[in-house]
């Protein structure tokens, strides 16, 4: 979808998006249109519960002899920040975009002083929500009523150069969102570990060093808790380390891992038939750490950052890895396997080992889908968040809060510890039905030294099963606009 901007002035055709703040009050493009259209503005807003508070549409078709499509008013309520900036623009996208508009040009002249900041997020909201993953729907046709027919929006304001140069930076974070987007919405016979790492490659595109290990190179630095997750599945594991300089090359590098099991079946510990395809975004964190590394690149951020992700297909054959089995990690600990079902923490155990270990960098953040527990806690509102550090954890509330990704602090304390305990090694890798969001934690903990950690559970937030302004139904995308604000507040120079 093109998005552009121009100066405040109505269209003469297409469909056209006024504001009204709270108390029906009309803005300037608001009280000209009603004009133009000899009161229909105003008879619409009478009639209807419309009150211009946040969040509230009103659609009117336009009047005989007019040459727009509809008109569309859009109440601010009574702030209109940043996210509701934004969830303006995906509302706006929501009501027209298979509507039979091709064009529409949303005015921004109200509900705010800074008209140009307000603007760029009203085209922000409208672009993250104008994502699709229809590739595989071929026989989708021009007259479908699902099927997309808005092509551009025009947001109108007053200082559009200033309005243009702020989106520039939210128009490259948007990449990063669309490529996870994209990345986790695809299924596991097409996006598997060799092949997500060939998608990472595509970063060197934007100045990204890619490093691809294989499994020899793995079984060399003794990563043997990540391969044996994979050793069940055709398809060979890997880990992709990706590198942007954007900083001093004396700085410490920031680090970021995600977990990449591009199809979880269980393996030995067989997963449900119901709801199993799902398990093709079990490499959301993966996805999430790639499209962040999109981001900051294309948006050339003054940060020097790591990322890393573990990349395996967990199946269940004659080479799978069994419970009762014992592995030995990068890091030289022992674990037990009690569930292959249990296979996230086992591949972060190798990655945030070596990430800590070869790169010493300032912190590391780690993302999975790693437990059903998180949603039964959390539910689809907020991402578990685990940390040995208060600071960071601090950072990153503050940076869910302000772009809508929000994260929640949750314990971890040496008492849980003892239910992972092994008779036979080190530890096990479950520790039962109670706490379990926090017994993975605490098992990823023991791999990462004194390193500053935080962990994500995202297991409710990379999928949803409803649209909400900005993101549509399917992959979200989370994370990558939490982690380019919590990047962009606290380590860029």
């Amino acid at each position: 979808m093109k998005i552009s901007f121009a100066e405040p002035v109505l269209p003469a055709k297409g469909a056209v998006v006024v504001l009204v703040e709270e108390g029906k009050k009309l803005s300037s493009a608001a009280k000209e249109l009603d004009k133009q259209t000899k009161g229909a503005v105003t008879r619409a807003i009478g009639a209807s519960k419309f009150e211009g508070k946040k969040g509230q549409t009103l659609e009117i078709l336009a009047p005989a002899g007019s040459d727009l499509d509809r008109i569309l008013l859009a109440g601010t309520g009574k702030e209109f920040d940043e996210l509701e900036q934004q969830a303006l623009g995906g509302n706006l996208v929501g009501k027209l975009l298979s509507s039979g508009s091709t064009e529409v040009t949303a005015i921004v002249d109200a509900g705010t002083k800074d008209l140009a900041t307000a603007a760029a997020n009203v085209a922000l909201g409208a672009r993250l929500a104008s994502y699709r993953f229809d590739k595989y729907q071929t026989k989708q046709k021009d007259n479908d009523n699902g099927k997309p027919t808005l092509k551009s929006v025009t947001v109108g304001v007053a200082d559009s150069a200033a309005a243009r140069k702020t989106y520039g930076p939210m128009d490259k974070i948007a990449d990063g969102v669309f490529f996870t987007r994209d990345l986790v919405s695809e299924p596991g016979n097409v996006i598997y570990p060799e092949t997500l790492a060939a998608q990472c490659k595509e970063l060197t595109k934007l100045g990204v060093k890619v490093e691809i290990l294989d499994e020899k190179a793995m079984a060399k630095l003794g990563m043997h808790a990540l391969l044996g997750v994979g050793q069940g599945s055709e398809r060979e594991s890997r880990t992709v380390v990706m590198s942007w300089d954007g900083g001093a090359k004396s700085d410490q590098p920031v680090a970021f891992v995600g977990k990449g099991v591009t199809f979880d079946s269980g393996g030995i510990s067989l997963k449900p038939g119901p709801g199993m395809e799902e398990m093709k975004w079990d490499m959301g964190g993966s996805g999430t750490v790639i499209g962040l590394m999109k981001a900051l690149a294309g948006r050339k951020a003054k940060v020097n950052v790591v990322g890393l992700v573990g990349l395996v297909e967990n199946m269940p054959d004659g080479k799978a890895q069994r419970p009762g089995d014992i592995v030995t990690s990068m890091s030289g600990q022992t674990i037990e396997i009690h569930n292959t079902d249990a296979e996230g923490r086992l591949v972060l155990a190798d990655v945030l080992w070596y990430c800590q270990d070869r790169f010493k960098p300032q912190f590391m953040v780690d993302l999975a889908t790693l437990t059903g527990a998180i949603i039964i806690g959390l539910g689809h509102e907020y991402a578990g968040m685990f940390a040995n550090d208060d600071k960071l954890s601090d950072q990153l509330f503050a940076a869910g809060t302000a772009t809508g990704e929000k994260v929640w602090r949750m314990p971890l304390h040496d008492n849980y510890d003892k239910k992972i305990k092994s008779d036979a090694a080190d530890m096990k890798n479950i520790g039962g039905r109670d706490a379990g969001s926090i017994t993975a934690a605490q098992f990823l903990q023991r791999f990462v030294n004194k390193t500053p950690w935080v962990h994500l559970d995202i297991a409710g937030m990379a999928w949803s099963k409803e649209a909400k302004p900005t993101v549509p139904k399917g992959a979200t995308g989370f994370g990558v606009r939490l982690l380019d604000r919590f990047v962009a507040d606290n380590y860029e120079k």
